[in-house]
């Protein structure tokens, strides 16, 4: 494996544009690992920083990683993307070159799930509107009136990986009846959680809060587009906190406009940041946050943890917790399911 090349095991974590905690390097160091901290902005600082890598660990949503990069880091045996989604990382590319790619979804899910369902309540109660009116001397105090209580409604959630599991569990109070759509989860799986596994067009007409925690991928780009969004309740409220692409957004904003739908609460946007002349920004019954949900004070250190522990099961021949192309790849060096020396093969 990339281990056993003279100079020991290398990773090199390449956009770090924050203090990478002294720690990380401390704990790698009393693996063997040597780890190279750079803030790289082009191909040439890329090279220089991660030539003789045997990881590449990239850092939030950095695209500097090409493939033709790729294939100029020839020691490089796998790619790590701290959080959740890998959408800036060419997997494919990786793939066919050997290259695993693994990202961090747990160091982030929590405070996600959080937002989440800040987001479905602002939207819903349409507190941020309220704020703003009182704000102005104004008291709207029979502007509008939810449907109905939150307690005993429906929510969809489309994905059922680490953060839509955390969100079932917070909810848990509300006694809601909780669908889900994600064709890579088993319905044992989702019954667990008190879930029930259903197809994404019964979902979308069934729930009264619809919540998207997919990856971006060809065929999650648009998910939601006009004919999704016209199938969905008219009281219904809309949440996304995974990739703004996932929605047509010139779609949700005829929906939001032509009350297609109630209310939509977004973390995430096509574009980023959002235009100025985004006629999102214009929407009463749109809640708008600056891509933060999963920021909270201790997210460096929940990334740089999982990195590090992501790291050390790669020099040891472990595949990682959390794996995109392992059931396609064919990688460099020898990982085995379990761990251990036993074995050179592919699991």
């Amino acid at each position: 494996m990339g281990g056993d090349t003279v100079g020991g095991f290398k990773v090199a974590r390449v956009n770090a544009d924050e203090d990478v905690p002294s720690w990380v390097s401390q704990q790698l160091g009393n693996e063997g690992i040597e780890l190279t901290v750079a803030n790289c902005e082009t191909r040439d600082e890329l090279i220089k920083a991660a030539a003789d890598a045997d990881v590449v660990w990239i850092a939030s949503g950095s695209r500097i990683l090409t493939p033709e990069i790729m294939s100029d880091l020839p020691r490089c045996g796998a790619i790590i993307r701290s959080g959740s989604g890998v959408d800036n990382i060419p997997v494919e590319a990786a793939t066919r070159l050997g290259i695993v790619v693994a990202n961090t979804p747990q160091a982030i899910a929590d405070p996600v799930a959080d937002h989440t369902v800040a987001l479905l309540l602002a939207a819903e109660r349409r507190i941020p509107f309220h704020d703003r009116s009182m704000r102005k001397g104004q008291w709207h105090q029979f502007s509008y009136w939810p449907a109905a209580p939150v307690r005993g409604r429906t929510l969809g959630l489309v994905g059922f990986g680490h953060t839509a599991r955390l969100v079932a569990r917070k909810v848990s109070g509300f006694d809601l009846r909780i669908l889900a759509s994600d064709p890579a989860v088993p319905e044992d799986e989702m019954i667990e959680y008190g879930v029930r596994k259903v197809g994404l067009d019964e979902l979308l007409r069934s729930s009264d809060f619809v919540s998207l925690h997919c990856p971006l991928t060809d065929s999650t780009r648009n998910l939601i587009s006009e004919a999704e969004l016209q199938s969905m309740k008219k009281t219904a409220v809309l949440v996304n906190t995974s990739r703004g692409a996932v929605v047509d957004e010139a779609a949700l904003v005829r929906a939001l406009r032509e009350g297609w739908i109630e209310a939509a609460a977004l973390d995430v946007y096509d574009v980023e940041p959002i235009p100025p002349d985004s006629p999102l920004l214009e929407l009463e019954n749109a809640v708008l946050t600056p891509h933060t949900a999963a920021h909270t004070k201790q997210i460096l250190e929940n990334v740089c943890r999982l990195g590090v522990e992501t790291v050390i099961d790669l020099s040891k021949g472990r595949w990682p917790r959390s794996c995109v192309n392992r059931d396609q790849v064919s990688p460099k060096w020898n990982l085995y399911a379990k761990g251990g020396k036993n074995s050179g093969a592919k699991p």
